[in-house]
């Protein structure tokens, strides 16, 4: 499964188009908010709508937070922006569809990929033509899948090698695992700029000019 940045997630924030994050998992509630159109319940997600809701689940139990009710006594999904689609009301209730299924919060059907834990930046610098872009990538990619992302400056990347420090790059491999190191911390720790840091990427064009 793909690894997604914030941005990737922040980017899905309409009622037709809604992605949220939670658990460390990108979910795609698209489906839901047509499934339900109209319901007043879609309107706690919709107010996230983009967004990390992870503070609305229980780490451990990866469910709803639960909270003892005071006026019942009795343990309910604690959900103080208003209850949502699958949780269930607070008592007894004429409309409620006890059959609902698995509710979407663990239904895995609605993952589209994981949220990165740490995104980091780099600069690919093309030695033929002496572009530079500086990129905001996951720390989990590897290098292909970071070239994946290339391919919109530069159409024939898979012609070049990648290399960092004279070192040709194993794509299959992420940046960490490939001796170029994350200093972000260290670099906010003695309070330097990290934007005069940021590791160098180099291509170096390959004979055979692959097709865009």
């Amino acid at each position: 499964m793909r690894n997604l940045h914030t941005l990737n997630v922040a980017a899905h924030n309409t009622a037709d188009d809604l992605w949220v994050s939670f658990l460390g998992k990108v979910c795609d509630l698209s489906p839901l908010m047509t499934r339900y159109r109209g319901d007043i319940l879609l309107l706690p997600i919709m107010e996230f709508a983009g967004k990390d809701i992870g503070s609305w689940f229980d780490p451990e139990t990866k469910d709803i937070l639960k909270h003892v009710d005071p006026l019942t006594n009795c343990v309910r999904y604690y959900t103080p922006r208003g209850r949502f689609v699958h949780v269930p009301p607070g008592g007894p209730c004429s409309d409620w569809d006890s059959d609902t299924g698995q509710p979407w919060w663990r239904d895995p059907g609605y993952e589209v990929g994981l949220l990165t834990a740490k995104a980091r930046w780099i600069r690919v610098v093309n030695t033929l033509t002496s572009q530079e872009q500086q990129l905001e990538v996951c720390s989990e990619e590897t290098l292909a899948e970071i070239l994946q992302r290339y391919l919109r400056y530069n159409g024939h990347a898979h012609s070049y090698t990648w290399k960092h420090n004279g070192a040709i790059l194993d794509m299959s491999r992420t940046l960490v695992q490939n001796n170029v190191p994350d200093n972000d911390r260290e670099l906010e720790q003695l309070r330097l700029d990290r934007d005069l840091y940021v590791p160098s990427i180099l291509l170096h064009f390959n004979d055979d000019l692959t097709e865009a």
